[in-house]
Parts: C-alpha cells; structure tokens; sequence
C-alpha cells in the first residue's frame, strides 16, 4: 500500500494542470510535529511507501527532516517533485535522509512546450539538470508525464528520453480534471486514443528495461493481461483500496483526483480514517455501475474512480473513457 502526503502547497511553478492549484503557501499547513505524528499513523495503518508530494516538497524546509523520520518509521519514502530545485546538494541530501527514489515531472520532449504547459521558461532544462544530479547522487529517479492530445504523440519518444537520462521508469499519468485542470479538460484523451496508447505503452515495455506505468489508466491491466504482458501490478485503480492523499492541511481523500473529504488527521488519527471511513469502504466493495459493474476485469483494473465522480457525479459509475466498456454495453 501507498499514500502520498501533499506536505505544503507552495510551489516555484504555476502548471496549468494542477490538481492542488498550488502556488503560495496555504494557511495552516501541517507543521513538522503534526507532520511526525502523521507518519506514525500511516505506518499504524500498514501502509509501505510514503509520497512526499506537493506543491513542491523541496519548499518545505523540514522536509529531508520529515523523509528521515519516515525511514526511521520503517515506511519507504519517495518523492513526487518538479525537479527544478534540485542540484548535487540536494539530491545528496535526499539521498542521506533516506529517500529511495524520487520522480520528476517531464512532459514533453520539446522545452518549449513543456516550459508552456508549466508556465515557467527554462524549467524543462532545470528538470533535466535535476536528473543528472540525481544520477551522480546516485538517487534513482522516474520521469512522470502527464499526457493530453497535444502530447500523447510524445510519449514513447519521452520514454526514450528516460532511458536515456538513466531513469528507473517512466509513469505516464493520464488526465484528470481536477484543480486547475477543468480549464484545460477538452485537451483529456477520449476512449479510442486512451486505448491506443496504451496499448502503444504495453508494446513499448517489451522494448525497454524501465518500467512503463500508466497512471489513472487502469485498463493498462487489462491490456496487458490481453496481450500476454506480465507486469509486477495486481490493481489499476487503487483509489481508496490501497492508496489515499493527504492535502497540506490533513484532510484525506481517497486520491489526489477524486475530492471527496473522508476526514482531518488533525481531529481524527490517519488510521482510524482509512480504517473505518464510509466511502473508503464503499470502494473496496467494487460494487461499481454500468459496464464497470459487469466487466469481467473489473478485479484488476477497477476503472478510474475519479474520472467517474468528474462525468458521472458518482465515484461507483462506470469509466466513461474505457473503450472495452461502450463496445460491451
């Protein structure tokens, strides 16, 4: 199991994807004693890896305080960053709190556009340059890129980008629109491209020796298994069965794209939440609707919950960009 803390809502960049619409710092913000005692109860609740996310974590101060208490919780941290604040220092500071990998956000092969979509000139360069530091930390390092029509003609290019960087693995997350993201939401990908690049990505994996995964695109299960793929991955969506978010001022939901409040840890300890919450349990039922409901792969892909919630209005609906799905009926 996985969860990912947003540990502050600051951040250097203004992408205009940004589920949290992060920016300027928020008020009340967990600080670090909330943030340990945080720790102690996601490591209560079972849970293996710990996402210091943001924002962009490396604003926070006490984060490599904060990582290195989560090794010493017996939790694997991670982080999920913008790359551009980091440089040989921080990367070995990273990498002495314990960090084991982190993934840095890279979404076209092109400066240009990946400087646009992230308003900020010069941030592709010093994302690069925050793999390279990375690499001669000797901290591994992922590429994540978030895919729309105006990129996802990119993707396998970008996943030889990693390789070629010496990344560990390329996740490709496919978009959500949330936050920021409703502005941008006719740029999603519909069910015939959603299909086809993953089937592009599946077929990419037999090519490369990274590991290739897409994020809120659960059907990759399903491809996988059809065309005699063999991945590491039990479930596609884990959305509140194995994984969960917390926001910078400890409210829970069951992902970083499905805005439900489940509950603060301020008032309610972590694992109390993910233990005992009534959505949460309401997910791990998989009772889904529609063609989620009667699909014969929901156990393994479980269909996007969030994008459900955002077109249907219900987080048990059925996937509305699945293409096995409409053909079924």
């Amino acid at each position: 199991m996985l969860v990912s803390w947003n540990t502050t809502n600051a951040c250097n960049l203004f992408c205009k994807h940004c589920y949290r619409e992060s920016g300027a710092k928020a008020e009340e913000e967990l600080n670090f004693e909330e943030g340990k005692k945080l720790i102690d109860e996601i490591a209560a609740a079972g849970f293996k890896i710990m996402i210091f996310s943001g924002g962009e974590p490396l604003m926070r101060d006490d984060i490599y305080e904060l990582i290195e208490y989560a090794a010493h919780s017996g939790l694997r941290p991670v982080l999920g960053s913008n790359g551009t604040l980091i440089d040989s220092n921080s990367a070995r500071a990273l990498k002495n709190a314990g960090a084991l990998a982190i993934g840095i956000s890279l979404d076209s092969a092109r400066p240009d556009e990946h400087d646009r979509f992230r308003n900020s000139p010069g941030c592709w360069q010093a994302a690069i340059d925050g793999m390279q530091a990375c690499l001669e930390a000797g901290l591994p390092f992922q590429l994540h890129t978030t895919v729309m029509e105006w990129n996802a003609g990119e993707v396998e290019e970008l996943t030889d980008l990693a390789v070629q960087k010496g990344a560990r693995g390329h996740h490709i997350f496919f978009m959500v629109p949330t936050g920021r993201a409703v502005n941008i939401e006719a740029e999603t990908l519909r069910a015939e491209q959603y299909e086809q690049l993953l089937k592009q990505i599946m077929a990419k994996q037999g090519q490369v020796d990274i590991e290739l995964k897409p994020t809120c695109a659960p059907q990759f299960m399903r491809i996988a298994r059809q065309m005699g793929i063999n991945t590491r991955f039990s479930r596609g969506c884990l959305a509140g069965t194995a994984y969960c978010i917390i926001s910078p001022r400890g409210d829970v939901q069951p992902c970083a794209y499905l805005n439900i409040p489940l509950g603060n840890v301020r008032t309610t300890p972590f694992n109390q939440i993910w233990q005992e919450n009534e959505t949460l349990q309401r997910l791990r039922t998989l009772d889904y609707s529609g063609s989620c409901g009667r699909c014969e792969y929901k156990k393994i892909c479980g269909g996007c919950r969030a994008r459900a919630n955002y077109y249907h209005g219900d987080y048990m609906a059925e996937e509305p960009w699945c293409l096995y799905g409409a053909r079924k009926g």
